[in-house]
């Protein structure tokens, strides 16, 4: 393996990670879990049930994208929604060694504890005077009196900064630092559509065979969405057999149906993990089950599918590099122009060919806007892999939109750049209303 290849391989295993619930409830755990740690070691709170029986106080400050994100989404396990619940599970079990998987150990006890510190009113949860866009900041209390801080930014699982008692314990990375400490932010990797399809077809099987977790990971949440009734069931209902004369049994359907019963399970609070990209268990679904879909429809074998599913990957991370982790663009954007890159691999496609597809993709779906998580991401979610399907067939015919349409450009990186641009700057003032409408409902 080359220097640069172990480089991407880096980046990839940063930003492709297990997640246990939708992610950001899930960084208010886990900020909430590190401060609740520090208060176990600290007062030598070492008696197994302590956590069950603590008087707790948790004040938990995020910013506008992680409460619009958190308000409306399942929590796992618990048949709740929102960051109150997901603060006190934190406090309760969750355990930061578990990284985005941190309610790992949730159980019916955890969950009734949970519940009633919620009802107790020990948990407030307010909007904290930021200009970060991922930020969480928890302070647990006890009744003797101590407290404890954790502080996440940019990352969902970047813990900043850690206090007790008001001491600054730790700084461990500078804002912008990933969970590594190795201090590079997605953009330093320098990555260009052109070199992600060379890694792809030039890294050696073995090297990212590892990439196969996010198949049997999310092949996993999507067969459980479809056999039980979760959120809007939207995967089901196009797979049902009452309309196949609408949805047909085509690959474009079955991409569909796959992939939202995934999201239709996440969002609803299956208490089974996803394979996250970019921070996203939703981004994550929508980036790999549509490939994975076609594999299973078209007997891909799994070296080819490991191949497919990296670029898929690696385009929507480098994609994403431009517009943060948290934007007023549906990831889903994102995430299925990744998907569309993939089934252009498995077709055959060349670099032009996968080229044409994104531009298709960001001519086509961009403006779709994020209006926090919730269980009708679904139904973006399905909207997004048909308009891959569409895009990367179009691409296969030698079909592009042309770059005098719209924000399309001659050259990739710069429509790329241009989607970005769109997403961070332009759709601010939106993102504020979308904020402003659900507080207000």
């Amino acid at each position: 393996m080359t220097e640069r290849q172990s480089e991407i391989i880096e980046l990839i295993r940063k930003e492709v990670k297990p997640a246990l619930g939708c992610t950001e409830p899930i960084a208010v755990a886990l900020a909430v879990a590190k401060a609740v740690e520090i208060l176990q070691e600290k007062c030598s709170c070492t008696e197994k049930e302590w956590r069950m029986t603590a008087d707790f106080s948790i004040n938990v400050e995020v910013s506008g994208n992680i409460l619009k994100n958190g308000m409306g989404v399942g929590i796992p396990g618990t048949g709740m929604v929102g960051l109150h619940i997901a603060s006190a599970l934190g406090a309760v079990c969750g355990k930061t060694v578990y990284g985005l998987e941190v309610l790992h150990d949730l159980d019916d006890r955890s969950i009734a504890r949970a519940k009633s510190l919620v009802a107790d009113k020990k948990v407030s949860v307010t909007l904290a005077d930021t200009a970060h866009k991922l930020y969480v900041k928890a302070c647990v209390g006890t009744g003797e009196g101590h407290k404890a801080s954790a502080l996440i930014e940019d990352d969902h699982d970047n813990i900043v900064e850690t206090w007790f008692d008001d001491t600054v314990l730790a700084r461990n990375q500078s804002a912008g630092a990933d969970s590594s400490g190795n201090g590079k932010t997605t953009q330093d990797y320098g990555l260009t559509v052109r070199e992600i399809l060379d890694f792809v077809n030039e890294v050696g099987s073995d090297d990212i065979s590892f990439i196969l977790e996010s198949k049997s990971m999310n092949l996993a949440l999507a067969h459980e969405g479809l056999e039980s009734n979760y959120g809007l069931r939207v995967g089901q209902t196009i797979m049902s057999e009452k309309y196949k004369p609408v949805f047909g049994s085509d690959f474009m359907s079955f991409a569909m149906a796959m992939t939202a019963a995934a999201s239709d399970a996440r969002m609803a609070g299956c208490t089974l993990p996803a394979m996250s990209n970019s921070g996203s268990g939703n981004q994550g679904i929508t980036v790999t089950m549509p490939v994975i879909a076609y594999g299973l429809k078209y007997g891909v074998d799994d070296g080819q599918l490991a191949r497919a599913l990296a670029l898929s990957h690696l385009i929507a991370i480098h994609i994403k590099g431009y517009l943060g982790k948290l934007s007023a663009l549906c990831g889903c954007v994102i995430a299925s122009t990744g998907a569309a890159c993939g089934i252009v691999y498995l077709k055959g496609g060349s670099y032009p060919q996968i080229c044409s597809a994104i531009k298709n993709m960001i001519g086509n779906i961009t403006g779709m806007v994020c209006d926090g998580a919730k269980v009708g991401c679904a139904l973006k979610v399905a909207s997004g892999v048909s308009c891959a399907v569409q895009s990367a067939v179009l691409a296969m015919e030698g079909i592009c939109i042309p770059e005098s349409d719209g924000i399309i450009e001659k050259d990739i990186e710069k429509t790329i750049r241009n989607l970005g641009e769109i997403g961070s700057v332009g759709m601010q003032d939106t993102d504020n209303m979308i904020l402003d409408i659900m507080v207000c409902k």
